[in-house]
């Protein structure tokens, strides 16, 4: 469960749910005490007296909000064929409705009737306008800067800080292909103090050597120091929650992108990018305005 998918609407829903739960234990109804008459041993009913309107109004808002929260940060879970977000908006509406015609039916409406009439209104909003709204559409938390702690690096080198690897979010990024430490095109010749694969690092090649390297051409490497491709893979975070498809273009999504979390793009097709998340899932982005390139 990534709860950086929040967004601020998320945000609303809970808070609504949070005003149906206090709004449950006030007064359904309010009441004068009449002159000379002791009300002390008086109390009015909440809505835990009222089963039929707990369930439908108060602890049915907090199960939409439920819904809607948990629907948001597991995209994939579904009820019934219907995703978690859209059962729990919908359920939302109906707490909306029973809440309005509870209120307006009340001859003496308490509080616990009209503040639950406002969190109805405000788990609605937040459950089925968060599509809708750009403002409720933010990450309710950003994007975390990356802490700079020690990497070790491959092959028993000396630890290097982070943020100066490959890939790193921030980091200068080498072509693919190129020494550590030195930069360069993919596919070029090598350096002449660079080393060959299957040689000794840091041994100067023998007069043989040289004339039998002279006679072969350099394995594995493209003719003419032509490039491969203009892309390189880079991170990314995204400004708010996207879908994931699959790579063989099924149009039900394979995970959520969440803001506040960085993504490797391994591949681009068109405007379109192959982005692979933390657990190793591939699936092409469609939508890459306003992505984050670390």
């Amino acid at each position: 469960m990534n709860m950086r998918s929040l967004t601020r609407g998320d945000g609303v829903v809970i808070g609504a749910a949070v005003v149906l739960f206090i709004a449950s234990f006030l007064n359904l109804s309010s009441y004068e005490c009449p002159p000379g008459i002791n009300c002390s041993n008086y109390s009015a009913p909440n809505a835990w007296d009222a089963l039929s309107l707990l369930m439908s109004v108060f602890l049915g808002g907090i199960i939409a909000a439920a819904l809607v929260v948990v629907g948001r940060t597991m995209p994939s879970r579904k009820v019934l064929g219907f995703e978690l977000g859209q059962f729990g908006a919908a359920f939302s509406v109906f707490v909306l409705w029973t809440a309005f015609w509870t209120l307006i039916d009340a001859s003496n409406a308490g509080a616990s009737l009209i503040l639950g009439l406002l969190g109805a209104v405000l788990l609605a909003v937040g459950a089925v306008g968060t599509p809708l709204i750009p403002a409720l559409k933010a990450p309710l938390m950003g994007a975390p800067s990356p802490a700079p702690q020690a990497v070790q690096s491959p092959y028993g080198g000396q630890p290097q800080a982070a943020g100066q690897g490959y890939g790193y979010p921030g980091a200068q990024q080498q072509p693919y292909g190129a020494q550590p430490g030195q930069p360069q095109a993919y596919g070029a010749q090598p350096h002449a103090g660079q080393s060959q694969a299957g040689q000794p690092q840091g041994g100067q090649p023998q007069a043989g050597q040289a004339h039998a390297q002279a006679g072969h051409s350099q394995a594995g490497q493209p003719q003419g120091g032509a490039p491969a491709g203009d892309f390189a893979p880079f991170w990314f975070a995204v400004p708010v929650a996207r879908p994931l498809y699959g790579e063989d273009g099924s149009p039900s999504p394979i995970a959520e992108l969440a803001p506040g979390t960085w993504y490797l793009a391994v591949e681009q097709r068109g405007s379109a990018l192959v982005a692979q998340t933390q657990d190793g899932r591939r699936g092409v982005l469609q939508d890459t305005t306003g992505i984050q390139r670390g």
